[in-house]
């Protein structure tokens, strides 16, 4: 048999698009499922509106000469959350009884699984939080940070670090053996000794005119809710101001900078 003659090009039948039907017409929902990948950081800032808030306070300008010093408020805010977080497994087995608190601090530290650890790190940790705070000011007031426009981020600073002192210092009875017990009476009543305030102060922190049962639960009431939500709050605001007034150059830098212009001068 002779070759079929080949069928023109414009009568050929053009070859149906992806997804189309046998008619060449666009299938409707029922024929296919069409699946629409949903980015989970677009969804939440779609509807929180957060990335402008975030895009402010993480990409900001710094200061040139930043250096490590700059670190210290970070470092001071994260030991706060390991205090928080160490804190929160503690309370889980702690019994703020007088009859019972040493021997729950005990059971901690001998009995329960990694509780010597969890309870050494809240330890030592509170120590580390102080020492941090204490650098963290230093640099703030040697580096004149504290100067226009941001004495209200030093005053809050200010109370972060007695909120901080207090945080120890009512941390200091829980386990409530012999040594705390009498530093704490110590410590109490050297805030009654205060003027006009003192005594009432102390009677406060006591729950009442001598050291007995509310004692304990009043300081670990303080201590786990009262100052830890102050501090909280507190680091808050402080952050704020941090990202919308920014940080200050190395009083060096400055120096540097006023001896070039005098020199211009001349």
């Amino acid at each position: 048999m002779p070759p079929k003659p080949p069928v023109p090009r414009s009568l050929q039948r053009k070859p149906a698009k992806p997804g189309a039907n046998g008619n060449g017409a666009k299938p409707s929902m029922k024929d296919t499922a069409v699946e629409v990948p949903v980015s989970v950081v677009g969804w939440l800032d779609e509807r929180s509106g957060a990335s402008p808030f975030l895009r402010g306070f993480l990409y900001r300008k710094v200061p040139k000469g930043t250096n490590w010093f700059y670190t210290l408020g970070s470092a001071s805010m994260f030991a706060f959350l390991s205090q928080a977080v160490t804190g929160v497994f503690l309370a889980m087995y702690y019994d703020p009884d007088p009859t019972r608190a040493y021997e729950s601090a005990a059971r901690i530290t001998n009995e329960i699984f990694l509780g010597e650890l969890v309870r050494g790190m809240h330890r030592w940790g509170s120590t580390v939080m102080l020492l941090l705070v204490f650098l963290h000011m230093g640099r703030t007031f040697f580096f004149g940070a504290y100067k226009y426009p941001r004495e209200l981020n030093w005053i809050i600073g200010v109370i972060l670090l007695v909120l901080t002192l207090l945080m120890g210092f009512t941390g200091y009875l829980l386990p409530f053996d012999q040594r705390s017990f009498w530093a704490t009476v110590v410590g109490v009543n050297l805030n009654s000794s205060g003027p006009v305030v003192g005594p009432y102060l102390a009677d406060f922190l006591r729950g009442g005119p001598e050291f007995g049962a509310y004692t304990l639960s009043r300081f670990y009431a303080m201590h786990m809710l009262l100052i830890p939500g102050l501090i909280a709050a507190l680091i808050g605001a402080h952050l704020y101001l941090v990202a919308k007034l920014g940080t200050t150059a190395p009083p060096w830098l400055k120096a540097e900078k006023s001896k070039a212009l005098s020199k211009e001068e001349v």
